[in-house]
């Protein structure tokens, strides 16, 4: 029972609010205001301010709050008003985790991306999240910077967060693909894009990354190349079979020989280039044209190749896979595949949307963006202009 610090009277003092984090006091019989002597502890100030705090400095029940917050008709305005007041005073945030138990929704979408800083991944959010947006979902972005381990947990912890849905691009380690597995098995949407896992029954958004590697490779053979070695990535990888498919594909269909040494895997490792293309120079007959599945990889390349004397694209002709900003501005501009990342992140989250909209029956199905060949100089050895060609 608190006092009052002037009459000392117990029975005639109310609550009337806080003061810097300490509790207020009336007194009714000397209407003398005052705070308690001891302040609120730090631990309390620090924490979160919870529906039960609102309820208790207003002086009404729990489910009046609720109702209020939430817009219901059964309440009066100045109830209303005064418990909005208290929850901005007190700085009132709502508990999404558990508005998600009682409704079994979040409206919010997980997405898992091997790097943001590479602009590919960063322009694919970027198409996800205005479909997002539109649709009224928030998008959680987790990266797992190449790493399984990171990949796994990324995907742990947006399930534990209740997501409504997982929109994922595997890592370049990851080839065991249980933490996927487990929750679409429970119902949980789960859409792959760009790299993606045929062993999981999902709804996917992938480039077709046969023919932009056939048309890249078959360029080449037009421009006079005849020695063309491909610098694939992980074998894990399906980008990296598919592509290297293609390759195989063009050199079959002009007759050029298949030749294993000019065939390598690598983890897109700038240390792995460099070896790799020492290996190559040694030979013999080193390529004439190199085709390389990243195209990061293929800046690398280029740089390599100048650091040792050699000129792009007369002594050795490069050509990437993926375009951005900066394979126009290097000297010589890189020719590429243009992947259509936004359209892509557009077409995941779109897919994401259908499935939770038809539910139980949404029948997962794959969707092929073709690419764009972009040409620039790196691979012109006298023949033709730059140019695009739509995929």
């Amino acid at each position: 029972m608190i006092k009052c610090v002037k009459c000392s009277l117990p029975d005639t003092v109310m609550k009337a609010g806080f003061v810097r984090g300490r509790q207020r006091f009336y007194c009714k019989s000397c209407e003398y205001h005052f705070t308690e002597e001891k302040p609120v502890a730090p631990e309390r100030r620090r924490r979160q301010a919870t529906i039960a705090d609102v309820a208790k400095q207003v002086g009404v029940a729990l489910s009046t709050v609720s109702r209020a917050l939430n817009g219901h008709s059964d309440i009066s305005a100045t109830t209303r008003q005064a418990i909005l007041d208290a929850a901005r005073q007190l700085d009132y945030q709502p508990n999404l985790l558990a508005q998600s138990l009682k409704s079994r929704a979040t409206s919010t979408i997980g997405v898992v991306i091997p790097d943001i800083e590479r602009p590919f991944f960063a322009t694919a959010v970027s198409g996800i999240q205005q479909i997002a947006t539109e649709a009224g979902y928030r998008v959680m972005i987790c990266q797992s910077k190449e790493s399984y381990q990171a990949e796994v947990s990324n995907v742990q912890a947006l399930i534990a967060s209740r997501v409504d849905g997982l929109l994922i691009c595997h890592s370049r380690e990851t080839e065991n693909f249980d933490h996927v597995k487990d929750p679409a098995r429970r119902g949980i949407p789960v859409v792959h894009f760009d790299r993606v896992c045929n062993e999981v029954n999902s709804a996917k958004v992938i480039l077709d990354d046969r023919l932009g590697a056939y048309n890249v490779t078959e360029h080449l053979i037009e421009q006079g190349c005849r020695r063309i070695a491909i610098l694939a990535g992980p074998a894990s990888l399906l980008i990296s079979r598919q592509r290297q498919a293609g390759y195989l594909s063009a050199l079959r269909k002009h007759g050029l020989p298949i030749e294993d040494a000019f065939q390598v895997h690598i983890d897109f490792r700038p240390a792995s280039v460099a070896a790799c293309l020492d290996t190559w120079l040694a030979l013999p007959e080193p390529p004439d044209a190199i085709f390389a599945i990243n195209y990061t990889n293929a800046f690398d390349l280029i740089l390599g190749l100048r650091q040792r004397g050699l000129r792009v694209p007369e002594d050795m002709a490069i050509v990437g896979f993926g375009d951005e900003f900066l394979a126009s501005l290097i000297e010589p501009g890189l020719t590429t595949v243009d992947l259509h990342p936004y359209r892509i992140g557009q077409q995941a989250a779109s897919l994401f949307l259908e499935q939770m909209a038809q539910k139980e029956n949404f029948v997962p199905r794959t969707c092929v963006i073709a690419g764009d060949l972009i040409i620039r100089q790196s691979s012109l050895k006298g023949h033709g202009e730059p140019v695009r060609v739509p995929g």
